[in-house]
């Protein structure tokens, strides 16, 4: 499976009907069972790169600003929701996680508290190869690397965060104009 088609599987589920990250997840894990088990295999090689490519510390942050604190889990669910977003989306966040603050639903969020994590996006593809094979996807022989993370900064320093992020600082750590 190419990159190209990693992305259009998502695209495809997200046209689907209804933008909400846990149904855009099922609709790509049932789209892919129906796809050869080799194909599977490209899809979860991919959704490593991708995972990793987005295993940033100033999108770590952005995860941290929007869902009021991100533990490794709670980063690893926010990029699977990220990833429910589409590629744009989601390479323009990669690029610029400040950009994040452009997005409605996180704008929104902002006044509501709403917190974005999509755990079922990360296990798409051990849920189409299961139902396609009724056997466990099998374990990936060369693993992605992960980058090291060296540059961590207190996600909880207001300043430090509109420094970094003040797009999204202005939402999350300012406090509400009345």
């Amino acid at each position: 499976m190419r990159t190209d088609d990693f992305w259009q599987l998502i695209d495809r589920a997200r046209a689907g009907g209804g933008g909400e990250p846990e149904a855009v997840a099922a609709r790509v894990a049932a789209l892919l069972a129906e796809r050869d088990p080799a194909e599977i295999v490209g899809y979860a090689h991919h959704q490593r790169r991708v995972l990793a490519a987005s295993y940033r510390v100033d999108l770590w942050g952005a995860a941290y600003l929007i869902n009021g604190g991100a533990s490794d889990d709670g980063f690893e669910y926010f990029r699977g929701w990220l990833m429910a977003q589409g590629r744009a989306v989601f390479a323009k966040a990669v690029a610029d996680p400040d950009s994040l603050a452009e997005l409605p639903q996180v704008r929104a969020a902002a006044l509501s508290g709403e917190e974005f994590e999509c755990e079922d996006m990360l296990a798409v593809p051990w849920e189409a190869y299961r139902k396609a094979t009724a056997t466990d996807l099998p374990a990936e022989r060369d693993p992605v690397p992960v980058p090291d993370l060296n540059d961590f900064w207190d996600f909880d320093d207001e300043e430090e965060a509109r420094r970094r992020l003040p797009r999204l600082a202005a939402l999350f750590a300012e406090p509400p104009q009345e």
